[in-house]
């Protein structure tokens, strides 16, 4: 199960994969929610995108040995490293600027309480933030910021 900073590297898993990218469902309005405030303040373009039921995206959770149609997690890579959980959201706010940035700090939470709450959350995000019938389909300037095979 992911969480922390993996032990491995994103050329390990999968190949012509950006340094930093977000994989995330699509389908959840929460993710989707997610890589909206990122778009929206990553003033500096760090972040590559895709959603998790793109090629790119099936590609990731396969060489991670997730499920590909259950995703409980975003991925976030992140100078190359993998990130899942809540340890994701965290790693994605290292490249925002004041005050998200101090959202980092959430990394560090006890394990014991960090992902029974994420779980939850995971868990229940269709029912209480719900879910879209369809994929997103960006529109031509958001599909500039997606990988290559990321929608």
């Amino acid at each position: 199960m992911i969480g922390r900073v993996q032990d491995f590297r994103k050329d390990a898993i999968a190949d012509n994969v950006a340094d930093n990218l977000i994989v995330f469902d699509g389908e959840c309005v929460l993710c989707s929610a997610f890589f909206r405030f990122m778009l929206h303040h990553d003033h500096a373009h760090v972040f590559q995108f895709a959603t998790a039921q793109s090629p790119l995206g099936q590609r990731l959770y396969a060489a991670l040995d997730l499920p590909l149609d259950d995703f409980e997690t975003n991925l976030v890579i992140v100078d190359g490293e993998v990130f899942g959980h809540l340890d994701a959201f965290a790693a994605a706010m290292t490249r925002l600027s004041w005050p998200w940035r101090m959202l980092v700090a959430l990394r560090w939470l006890p394990e014991g309480i960090k992902m029974p709450v994420y779980r939850v959350i995971a868990r229940n995000r269709y029912r209480v933030f719900g879910r879209y019938d369809t994929c997103m389909v960006p529109d031509a300037a958001m599909r500039a910021r997606f990988a290559t095979g990321g929608f």
